[in-house]
């Protein structure tokens, strides 16, 4: 049996950054290189070279959309990677979208930063790449159907498996030859959807597995267990209270997805006559 090697090159002991790399007797591969997100000594990793050879890695396999999943795809590209980025149609279409628009935000704050340190005398700083840069790495997406087979390596099988999450998202199963009577069978979660989900189906997968490497953000904590129409009583209440009080209710969002999902169940309610039909905007770069 040929050693198979794991490390981890993100979202270990912080919550963002994933990205797993994984190195077989035939294959050096990837599974997510999202971006690092959240306070400015955790941001400044995005800037530091990849913990590995870029121009190394065969291929990357990706699990969704999110940019803490897919955010530094663009720099892996610019950074001597060749190979194919193998996702779901609608993980490809979505990040068709996300990912300039990570290089534009990114162009934006080092011209405002760079603002700063002329003024200060500080040294100017290049983004981590453009939004050129993330339009040029999507040609090296390739789309796979969920639940299919594909063969992504010499030694490696890939089978996409709905995560729940949203719009592409899936669990990704190995299977990979490593000389053995059978192959060894390896499930990387991905993020995993809720329960009560409006847009999505349960997460699947199959079972049987050698190793699972699953997500576990929350898995320090009880999260309630809502139904959707026990959500939809708590948004009411919330609403309800502060249209009370001739006051505007601002509410945090994930612009993917959680987004589409809690606009929805405003549009519920006000078609139900729970509360009072008002305008509703929504604020995203």
């Amino acid at each position: 049996m040929a050693d198979i090697k794991l490390k981890f090159c993100g979202a270990a002991r912080n919550v963002t950054g994933s990205c797993y790399l994984l190195q077989t007797a035939r294959s050096k591969f990837l599974v997510d290189c999202g971006m690092f997100q959240g306070a400015r000594r955790i941001r400044e990793l995005n800037y530091k070279p990849f913990p590995f050879s870029p121009a190394q890695v065969d291929f990357v396999l990706q699990t969704h959309a999110h940019i803490d999943h897919a955010g530094l795809l663009p720099k892996l590209t610019t950074s001597g990677f060749g190979g194919p980025i193998f996702a779901t149609e609608g993980t490809r279409d979505l990040l068709t979208f996300m990912l300039p628009d990570s290089g534009y935000i990114q162009e934006m704050e080092v011209e405002r930063r760079n603002r700063r340190n002329r003024r200060r005398g500080g040294d100017e700083v290049s983004p981590i790449y453009t939004r050129k840069d993330a339009e040029d790495c999507l040609s090296y997406f390739r789309t796979v159907d969920y639940e299919e087979w594909a063969q992504v390596g010499p030694d490696v099988r890939a089978r996409f498996w709905n995560a729940g999450h949203i719009l592409g998202s899936v669990s990704i199963e190995l299977a990979v030859d490593d000389g053995g009577p059978r192959p060894l069978r390896l499930l990387f979660s991905g993020d995993l959807g809720p329960d009560e989900k409006v847009f999505h189906e349960a997460p699947e997968a199959p079972e049987g597995f050698d190793y699972i490497v699953c997500e576990s953000t929350y898995g320090d904590r009880e999260r309630p267990d809502d139904t959707t129409e026990e959500r939809r009583e708590v948004l009411e209440k919330e609403i309800r209270e502060a249209l009370a009080r001739g006051g505007n209710l601002v509410i945090p969002s994930f612009a993917v997805e959680r987004s589409q999902e809690l606009l929805h169940d405003i549009g519920v309610l006000m078609a139900q006559g729970r509360i009072r039909r008002t305008p509703v905007f929504l604020d995203s770069p």
